[in-house]
């Protein structure tokens, strides 16, 4: 093959690479945008429009994943992995703040990392939950969900694997846990104000 000819070649193939990867990039963005006006409708308690959401992003999550199956180097760039893990989290809000059993990895047709990650940002995402409970007057509720986040940390933090596994999933499990530490300390605080007040009114 002549030089030019090769240089042709491969201006074509970078030109078919580019237009996938501005598609990859899009979906990634609505996707994206997706998750977050879930969750928004999860806080909520719009859990009939979040669900529409969460369905409208699991089919575009699946849809982008079967365009760009064949090209790995878009596959595996990151932004596609940004957007499962949004996916993930919304989908672990929605089914905490409802009490239902954590979305299957399999079943939301993601990968691993972007799964274990959306789960822990899931878990700091439901301090915001732990707050409105407790601003309700529902201790119990608050006290559930923070449950949830606990666990969710005791599991992350026994996957003791490399970051290139992981996408990073220490330092995402790092903040959980500071937001974790927080929330604690809200809770007891409030649940102390209330048995000072109820004592108080009992004298």
């Amino acid at each position: 093959m002549k030089w030019k000819d090769a240089v042709v070649s491969a201006s074509n193939e970078l030109e078919v690479q580019h237009r996938r990867r501005e598609v990859a990039l899009a979906g990634s963005r609505k996707i994206i945008q997706t998750a977050s006006k879930c969750i928004r409708h999860v806080h909520r308690k719009q859990f009939a429009d979040a669900s529409e959401l969460l369905e409208e992003g699991k089919t575009r999550a699946k849809e982008l994943r079967a365009e760009v199956q064949d090209a790995p180097e878009i596959l595996y760039a990151g932004y596609i992995q940004d957007a499962e893990k949004e996916l993930v989290e919304a989908a672990a809000v929605f089914a905490v703040l409802q009490n239902l059993d954590v979305p299957d990895r399999v079943a939301l047709g993601v990968d691993l990392a972007p799964y274990l990650n959306g789960l822990a940002e899931a878990a700091s995402e439901c301090r915001r939950a732990v707050l409105d409970e407790l601003r309700r007057g529902s201790l119990s509720e608050a006290e559930r969900i923070l449950s949830w986040m606990e666990d969710i940390y005791d599991g992350l933090i026994t996957l003791d694997f490399p970051d290139a596994l992981t996408n990073g999933l220490r330092r995402t499990c790092d903040a959980l846990r500071a937001v974790l530490e927080r929330t604690r300390s809200d809770l007891t605080l409030t649940v102390n104000q209330r048995e000072l007040l109820d004592e108080l009114r009992r004298r």
